[in-house]
């Protein structure tokens, strides 16, 4: 290894201080500082750009948890390693749903310490080879054009390196928003390939009718407007990649087309007789579960088996929380540049409510809320108000009213301190107007506003 590893290992016990800077120091590949809280960790970054932080879980001032949380913020790109005494806790799932990359039980063992940092420098590796043009200084965290730093990115870009080299078809699943279509193209450009064209097409889009026409082409006067003869896109991508999005959309005479195209390896385009073979590395996506689409007879057994040689699952983002702030800042990079603003990071509290956040639309919504921040924000830096409020934490007021604080109104309090009444007092609205302290027909008419009927 050229590159010295920096490593901060962190723990209120001097003794296990001391046992690992003795023991792990003696490896000139690593530089290892130590220290006794969250605070000093904090601190002492700011001098050390360490690029693994091993923290003990169980700590006064600041526990591993908030530590974490602080590192992530500020230092996304760095790796967190928790140490713990128990491997059954609550704790221990909350560090790995808050970005920690792995965990290791106390007293630990040095095999198992430098397992894991082994296996963090290979995944830095992996990264490394597959550094994309774009990806320049301390981007490290980035593969082809994929962004993360997660294990389960890890796992992906891995996946992606052996399958590449195939020509083995690929089905990518996942939920809607979480880059599949990144995917693909990764997997074309470490492939034997990458020179070639690589075209792709949601099959959502198009009616039944053209996409056929769209997959493979089409003879002067096959169907009425059909002036000339076309390349369909088997054609267009030969020796490259055809990537088909939602593949699961595709009507069952298609199924039947594209199955044809994977047996035989050759295809005829409409209202034609010639054959023609198809050199095409074929890689499909879909947000539905195919398995039981094709169980239920939704979705052709037989096809599905073709296009699920090789399988990939792009992981959600509430499942990467940790590349949530590696993902903002590029996002906010690159909407600054298109829209020729100069917004230099987020506050504290910004990032926090980005962390905090489900991310029902994946990286797609957080792509969409960045830009939406960018475009209105006046200041340098990106704040919690520059945020829309469908991302802000909804909480719980003393009378047990549930408002969003950041954007309610007083008309939103209203309704809902009246709903609350009216289900308290199980819609007596002689009662609810008692509790309410004003008259029976201005609760009326305050019920008659905001639509507030007794359920059936």
């Amino acid at each position: 290894m050229s590159q010295t590893t920096r490593i901060l290992f962190v723990d209120d016990e001097p003794a296990y201080c001391r046992i690992f800077s003795k023991r792990i120091s003696a490896d000139p590949r690593f530089q290892v500082e130590t220290a006794s809280s969250g605070p000093e960790a904090l601190e002492r970054l700011q001098r050390f750009p360490a690029d693994i932080v091993i923290t003990d879980l169980s700590m006064p001032l600041m526990d591993g948890i908030e530590l974490l949380t602080e590192i992530k913020s500020r230092y996304p790109q760095i790796f967190i390693l928790i140490l713990t005494s128990d491997d059954s806790t609550a704790q221990v799932v909350k560090a790995m749903k808050a970005g920690a990359y792995d965990y290791l039980l106390k007293p630990f063992d040095f095999e198992m310490v430098e397992r894991s940092i082994a296996t963090i420098l290979s995944h830095k590796a992996a990264v490394q080879a597959g550094l994309c043009s774009e990806c320049l200084g301390d981007k490290q965290y980035c593969f082809e054009n994929l962004i993360g730093q997660d294990r389960k990115m890890f796992e992906i870009y891995e996946m992606i390196s052996q399958v590449a080299q195939t020509s083995a078809t690929v089905l990518i699943t996942g939920e809607s928003g979480t880059g599949k279509e990144l995917i693909a193209s990764a997997i074309h450009a470490k492939s034997g390939r990458k020179d070639k064209p690589f075209i792709q097409i949601n099959c959502a889009a198009l009616t039944e009718g053209l996409i056929s026409s769209e997959l493979f082409g089409h003879e002067k006067g096959a169907f009425t407007g059909a002036v000339a003869r076309k390349k369909g896109l088997f054609e267009q991508a030969s020796g490259g990649t055809l990537f088909l999005d939602e593949i699961g959309d595709i009507s069952p005479t298609t199924q039947v087309s594209l199955l044809r195209v994977l047996e035989l390896g050759t295809f005829q385009r409409v209202g034609g007789s010639e054959t023609i073979t198809a050199d095409v590395r074929l890689i499909c996506a879909t947000n539905r579960d195919l398995a039981t689409a094709a169980r239920e007879k939704q979705f052709r057994e037989d096809l599905y088996y073709r296009l699920n040689v090789v399988s990939l699952q792009a992981p959600p983002l509430r499942d990467r929380k940790s590349d949530i702030p590696l993902l903002a800042q590029h996002f906010l990079e690159r909407y600054c540049a298109i829209n020729h603003k100069q917004i230099q990071g987020f506050t504290h509290d910004a990032m926090h409510l980005l962390c905090s956040y489900d991310w029902p639309g994946n990286c797609r919504e957080l792509a969409n809320i960045i830009e939406h921040a960018v475009i209105f924000s006046r200041s340098k830096v990106l704040d919690k108000d520059s945020l829309p409020s469908q991302i802000r934490p909804v909480e719980r007021n003393a009378s047990g009213l549930t408002l969003n604080l950041t954007s309610s109104t007083l008309a939103d309090v209203e309704e809902a301190l009246i709903r609350k009444v009216l289900v308290e007092t199980n819609w007596n609205l002689k009662k609810a107007a008692e509790t309410l302290d004003i008259a029976r027909g201005t609760l009326y008419g305050k019920m008659e506003k905001y639509h507030l009927t007794k359920p059936t």
